[in-house]
This record gives C-alpha cells, sequence and structure tokens, in this order.
C-alpha cells in the first residue's frame, strides 16, 4: 500500500462501536418482543444503523409485527464465511433498522441451543456493520438467554404485575449471577468444586448474598470474588401493563428488594401503561412507534429507549468497585431506607412504605421471602419505627451501633436509578443548548425540562394545585381540554415557577402558540 492509499485509509470515518441491547426476563408472554421491536425504531428513528434479532428460539415472531416472513434457514457459522449474518438481514419499512428473523418451522434443533454454538453465534453478530444489535432472547433462563444477556452492553429483564412473572423475574437474576460465577471459575479447578459443593448445601439458585456468606467460612477469595461478579451485573426492569398506583411502583420496589436481600439491585429502566391501542396494533401487524406513536404506551416506550441511550453514554462506571458486603444485619436505619440524618417525619413516611412493600400477599415479594420471613421483616419494621421515632432509644441505638464511626454503608431497602441518573444528565445538557433567550417554549419542551429535573407531574400538581389534567394537557399541546387562556396564563407561570425557568419567556411564548392554535381551530369552524 503506498502512502497515498494509507492516508486516504486514515481519513475514512471510525465507524462507532456496536453496542449490544438485549431483551430478556423469565416468563413468556409478559411484553419482552413489544420493547426489543420499538425499542429499535426508536434507535433507527434517531438515525442510527439499526439490526433487531429475533432470538427466541422456541416462540419466533418478531417478523410478524412487520408483516415479514420468517426465515427459512438459519446463517451459516462458519467463521470463514464473514458475511453470512449480513446476507440473512432483511430490510423493514423503518429506515435504518434491518430484522434478523429466526427460522420458522425448522425441523432441526436451534443452533443457538447446540453446545458450543453460543459463542460462534455471538461473534458473527458483532460483526454486523451497524451500531445498535438489540436481541430477543425469548423467555426462560437457559444458558444461551443467560450468556447473551450477560454479554450486552445493556441487559434488560421485562416483567408484569403479576406473582409468576415477579417469581421468575427474581429466578432470572439468581440464575445470571450463578452462570456468572460458573464462567468465571471456568478453569478453576480448586475453586469451583467448592462453589458446587456450597451451591449444593443451599439448594435452588442462591442469591449473592445467601451465597458469599455461605463460602466466606471456607474460601474468603471464591466469596470476594462471587461479590465482585455479583455487582458486574447491570441488569435493567422494566414493568410491563401497569394498570393501578402499586403496579407503577412496582419497578422501584423490586429494586430495592433485589439490593437488600440479595445483595445487587436490579435497575428500574421504566414502566408500560396498559394500553389498548397496543394489542390494536399487533391486530394490524404494525409496530407501535410507528403505528399509534402519541399513545400512552408509546410515550413509555420512547423515554425508556431514551434512557437506554443515556445509560450507553454514560457506560464508563462499569469499573466501579463494590461496596463491602454486610455480615451483620443490616441496621435500622437501612431497614427502612433512610439515613441517620432522617427526620421524624421521613421515618414515618418512610416505615409506611415498607410496610406496604412487605405486606402479606404483596406484589414485590412473591417468590422472595417465606412466610417466617416476611414476619420477621415486619417486626424490625416495627422495632426501626419504635426505636427511631423515641428521641432516648434513638440515642441509646446511635452510641451502641456507630460509638467511634459514622453509619457504614449498607444496603438500604431503598432502590438506585442510574437509568433515570443518566437520563437528567443527558437532558441537562442538551437544554442547556436548546434554551436561550429567543427560546419559544413548547408543551415539548416543558416536559423535558421537567423531566430533566426528575419532577413527576403529581408532585407539581401537589404543591401548585394546578389539576393534572390541566398539566398533562400543556405538555401535550392539547387546548381544547384548557379552561379560558387567562387561566392558562396563571397555571403556565406557576409550571415555569416551578421548573425554575423565566415566567415571562414562558408565558409569552406558550401562549401564543395557545392562540394560534385556537385561532386555526375557530376559523375551521366558521368555514
Amino acid at each position: 500500500m503506498n502512502s497515498d492509499e494509507e492516508q486516504g485509509e486514515s481519513q475514512k470515518p471510525q465507524r462507532a462501536p456496536l453496542r449490544l441491547i438485549t431483551v430478556g426476563g423469565g416468563r413468556g408472554g409478559v411484553g419482552k418482543s413489544l420493547l426489543a421491536q420499538n425499542l429499535a425504531i426508536y434507535l433507527a428513528q434517531l438515525g442510527k444503523a439499526v439490526v433487531l434479532v429475533d432470538a427466541d428460539a422456541t416462540g419466533a415472531n418478531l417478523h410478524a409485527h412487520f408483516g415479514l416472513s420468517a426465515a427459512q434457514r438459519e446463517p451459516s457459522l462458519d467463521p470463514n464465511d464473514v458475511k453470512s449474518f449480513q446476507r440473512a438481514l432483511i430490510p423493514t419499512s423503518v429506515p435504518g433498522l434491518s430484522l434478523l428473523p429466526a427460522t420458522h418451522d425448522s425441523m432441526e434443533t436451534p443452533s443457538i441451543q447446540r453446545p458450543g454454538r453460543k459463542g460462534r453465534w455471538i461473534a458473527k453478530v458483532r460483526t454486523l456493520p451497524v451500531e445498535f444489535v438489540v436481541i430477543d432472547v425469548g423467555p426462560g433462563h437457559g444458558h444461551f438467554a443467560l450468556d447473551v444477556m450477560l454479554a450486552s452492553d445493556v441487559g434488560i429483564v421485562v416483567t408484569v404485575p403479576e406473582p409468576p412473572a415477579i417469581e421468575a423475574t427474581y429466578r432470572f437474576v439468581r440464575a445470571a449471577f450463578v452462570r456468572r460465577l460458573r464462567r468465571a471459575l471456568f478453569r478453576d479447578r480448586f475453586r469451583l468444586p467448592i462453589l458446587q459443593r456450597a451451591l449444593n448445601d443451599l439448594g435452588g439458585l442462591p442469591g449473592p448474598l445467601d451465597l458469599v456468606r455461605s463460602v466466606i467460612r471456607t474460601d474468603r477469595a471464591l466469596a470476594t470474588m462471587a461479590w465482585v461478579e455479583a455487582h458486574r451485573m447491570h441488569l435493567q426492569l422494566i414493568v410491563n401493563q401497569t394498570r393501578v398506583r402499586t403496579d407503577l411502583e412496582l419497578g422501584t420496589w423490586m429494586s430495592g428488594l433485589s439490593a437488600r436481600h440479595y445483595g445487587v439491585p436490579l435497575d428500574e429502566l421504566g414502566y408500560i401503561e396498559h394500553d389498548d391501542t397496543v394489542w390494536l396494533t399487533v391486530r394490524r401487524n404494525k409496530p407501535l412507534l410507528i403505528d399509534s406513536p402519541t399513545c400512552k404506551a408509546a410515550r413509555n416506550l420512547e423515554r425508556i429507549a431514551r434512557r437506554v441511550v443515556a445509560l450507553l453514554a454514560a457506560r464508563n462506571e462499569k469499573g466501579a468497585s463494590p461496596p463491602t458486603f454486610p455480615l451483620e444485619m443490616p441496621t435500622l436505619y437501612a431497614a427502612l431506607g433512610i439515613t441517620r440524618t432522617s427526620s421524624d417525619e421521613e421515618v414515618r413516611r418512610a416505615y409506611k412504605r415498607q410496610k406496604e412493600i412487605y405486606a402479606q400477599g404483596g406484589l414485590a415479594t412473591a417468590s422472595l421471602l417465606s412466610e417466617d420471613q416476611l414476619k420477621a421483616e415486619r417486626a424490625r419494621l416495627d422495632e426501626a419505627y419504635d426505636t427511631l421515632l423515641d428521641p432516648v432509644r434513638r440515642r441509646a441505638y446511635d452510641l451502641s451501633t456507630f460509638p467511634d464511626t459514622d453509619e457504614p454503608e449498607a444496603l438500604a431497602a431503598r432502590a438506585t436509578r442510574p437509568a433515570l441518573a443518566a437520563e437528567q444528565i443527558m437532558l441537562q445538557n442538551e437544554l442547556a443548548r436548546e434554551i436561550g433567550p429567543e427560546t419559544e417554549f413548547t408543551g415539548a419542551l416543558l416536559r423535558k425540562v421537567r423531566e430533566s429535573q426528575a419532577i413527576e407531574i403529581a408532585e407539581i400538581s401537589a404543591r401548585t394545585k394546578i389539576a393534572k389534567a390541566h398539566l398533562i394537557a400543556i405538555e401535550e399541546e392539547n387546548f381544547g381540554l384548557l379552561p379560558a387562556i387567562v387561566y392558562v396564563r396563571g397555571f403556565v407561570a406557576e409550571l415555569a415557577k416551578y421548573l425554575k425557568l423565566d415566567p415571562a419567556q414562558v408565558q409569552k411564548t406558550y401562549l401564543r402558540r395557545v392562540r394560534e392554535a385556537l385561532a386555526v381551530s375557530s376559523g375551521k369552524g366558521t368555514g
């Protein structure tokens, strides 16, 4: 190669590294295909090159959502045939999005379920010349689903607010941990038998905390390794088909419970509201974001997709060291999910929240704890409430528990929200470029400002006394649902103050949009 050719090669734009996003979970029928296809569509609508992979070996159906045909044969896994997967791609109606369908009506066992094929399959997927690959691995916690999930940049577990699905989700987390640890010890002939004995003694699929506490008695190095591997998992949780308030909070509760009882959180990514529009679009063989992009489920999916993009942009925190694992019972503060500086009112609110989580028959604890364990947790919460609200008992407890140092890091029963934090940073950076002296404030921009501050509409409504329906109508610019413009002026001003925006500028630009829209509507009516 001469110098001109070398210079030409060096000037070629470097392709962005491929990002692998996997959607799975323990139970079938919870909405994995819905999420995978619409996540891929969202990324393609950003102008990215995306491949959607149907890797559900027993229930492949992604092709039907696009009105396409299933594959008749599998692409070759021969390493010498470097473009076999590229040739198998089928373009969809969405620009930039291709589908790698699964085989249909095959008489042979799919290659991804045969021994020794998973690694070659994943390697082939990573050679695809695109920026994002979204994989639907189907239900269950088989080795293929776990290996692809653990190898991905973002692994998403989907559940619904039903006890069987929640049980399957917790089982998937435990199975992923055991699978990851076994793979890490694959060539360690000394520690692998120790691990297997511990698994046999514990029975079933133990959580990280239980395994660490069992192994540390015989091999502290193995216990440390198990704890590190547990915290290298970054599984995201989505609750689909939410209907009532407790459904909306289920993801937060499950994340906190996983942190408390397993030692690692299920990072809550968001929820998707129950919406009849979803099944209507399925009947029409149309993806939701294409057929009904303004429905509430589509809005939920867009926000989830945005958080995935934000997580990928902030993924450099993976190397953070795990916290010290607790050998003792969590403190009373950790039991309530509060700190030593919490006020009496914060203690009361936390107690009420935790009692709801650990209530008998509660959704979030389905299969996680036995009845005796639930009783013990509720008794612990009562002890925390009585002790921390009594000044004398609280001081005595603090002196006995933290005699010389501040409260050590503990596994509190509260959820972490890395996806929400990443989304906030991304939105704040975007808003710093978008908002200026001449900015026109639309409903979408006001929503973006609100979400960048992690403020819910219910919170604004409670503080400003503006009805939630009116706040939603302002954001969606559904002017027909708003009262007279004199009232809208006051609503917009209060909303701007709450969001720390210039009320005069927001009023001026937003009300101009209202008047223009009403004028157009009035003109149509008279015509």
